[in-house]
This record gives C-alpha cells, sequence and structure tokens, in this order.
C-alpha cells in the first residue's frame, strides 16, 4: 500500500510517500521538510509534488492519505488538514487523522513527552509510556509543565522529551517534527483493515485568535 503522509501542526512542514506493507513497519520512499511557521500554504504543495517525484511515483500510484490533526495552531493546521481532504476527495482515497503528537511517539520506548509550540508563550503536549498515550493532549505554560515533571510532579520523570518546543522546558533540541513513517504507522491498522476513516477533525486545544468582527456601531444623532 503506497500512503501519502502530511503534517503541518508545527513550524515544520511535513510531506512524505511511505510504503506500508501487508506486516511489518512502514517505510518512508520520499520525504521533504519546510521550515516556515506561516508559510505552510506556499510550502506544502510543492513539498508533496518533490516526495512524489524522489519516490518515482504518481498521485495516481497512491491508495491512501494520513494527515496530522495536531494540536497545532488554527491556520497552519487548516492547511495541512485542507490539502489532505482536497487530494483524498480528487483521487477517491481513503483520508485517515492521526494525532501529531502520537505519530513523534511512535515506536519510542520508555518515559516520553512530546511538547510542540503553540504560540503565545504556550507549548502544546502529551505523555507516553512505550509508545501509548497515557496524559493530554493539553495546553500549557512552559514553566507550569515543568513543574508538573520529575519526582514530585504529578506526570512523574521522563526518559526523553521531544518536539520544536524541547527546550522551552529545559531539553534538548530533539526530533522537531513527525516522520512521515511516523504518521503512517499511527493509522497502520485502520489502513490495512480498510477501516472506513472519521472526519478530519483537528486538534486545535484553544480559540484562534481570528474572530469574526462584531455589529456594527449604533449611531445616534441628537
Amino acid at each position: 500500500m503506497l500512503v501519502l503522509a502530511l503534517d503541518t501542526a508545527t513550524a515544520r512542514i511535513t510531506a512524505g510517500v511511505v510504503e506500508l506493507p501487508d506486516e511489518g513497519a512502514p517505510r518512508t520512499l520520499a520525504a521533504r521538510d519546510a521550515q516556515g511557521a506561516r508559510a505552510h500554504a506556499e510550502l506544502l504543495a510543492p513539498a508533496v509534488q518533490d516526495a512524489l517525484a524522489e519516490a518515482g511515483r504518481t498521485r495516481g500510484d497512491l491508495d491512501a492519505v494520513v494527515a496530522g490533526l495536531g494540536p497545532g495552531p488554527f491556520t497552519g493546521l487548516r492547511v495541512g488538514l485542507v490539502t489532505a481532504a482536497a487530494i483524498g476527495d480528487g483521487l477517491g482515497l481513503p483520508t485517515h487523522g492521526v494525532p501529531t503528537h502520537d505519530a513523534l511517539a511512535a515506536g519510542v520506548p520508555g518515559r516520553l513527552l512530546v511538547v510542540t509550540d503553540a504560540r503565545r508563550r504556550e507549548v502544546y503536549w502529551s505523555r507516553y509510556a512505550d509508545g501509548v498515550r497515557t496524559h493530554g493532549p493539553e495546553v500549557s505554560a512552559p514553566a507550569d509543565l515543568a513543574a508538573r515533571l520529575g519526582p514530585d510532579g504529578d506526570l512523574g520523570p521522563v526518559d526523553r522529551v521531544v518536539g520544536d518546543a524541547a527546550e522551552q522546558v529545559g531539553a534538548p533540541p530533539d526530533a522537531p517534527g513527525p516522520r512521515p513513517d511516523g504518521l503512517v504507522a499511527v493509522a497502520a491498522t485502520a489502513l490495512r483493515a480498510g477501516t472506513a476513516p472519521g472526519p478530519l477533525v483537528p486538534l486545535y486545544l484553544r480559540r484562534p485568535d481570528a474572530v469574526p468582527p462584531g455589529a456594527p456601531k449604533t449611531v445616534t444623532r441628537a
């Protein structure tokens, strides 16, 4: 099975062509990563085309699409999901959404904390034990999250911190974005079983910055 994997939940734009065998782990045939916190719309489509070209495949060769659901900032996350839905609808392909943090945690043993940038001086985070999510996703101030870690915190100690906001909680930089094979690994059971995908519901975790304008003010004449 040939799968197109996309994620725009972080400042890192990911697109990859992944082979999912009947058994065993998915294998990335080609991937493109681009960096641009506010350029997702401009960078994603070329990344998809470049990944397909490197893999020597076309959109007609694809069997499914997998997209990261976030959590992530509103505009960037929406670009990836709209693109995935458009490709899936246009080609008649099943399009599965998976939590971006789950993809970052795929295949990572031990106690893991995934932390991604939420802007507004906050981070999105999830905690995992051997790849299974035990807490989150939630949004917090970095200092508040750091206080919950360690022997005295309710989240306990962790062995590794990954994500583009790892440094905001005092950890070294590690795995700034999900890999295409990690995204597909989270959806592998559903893909192999031919399970009908649910709707692509983004994990925003909070309201967007942009809001509809209010009603015009009434002008009172004397």
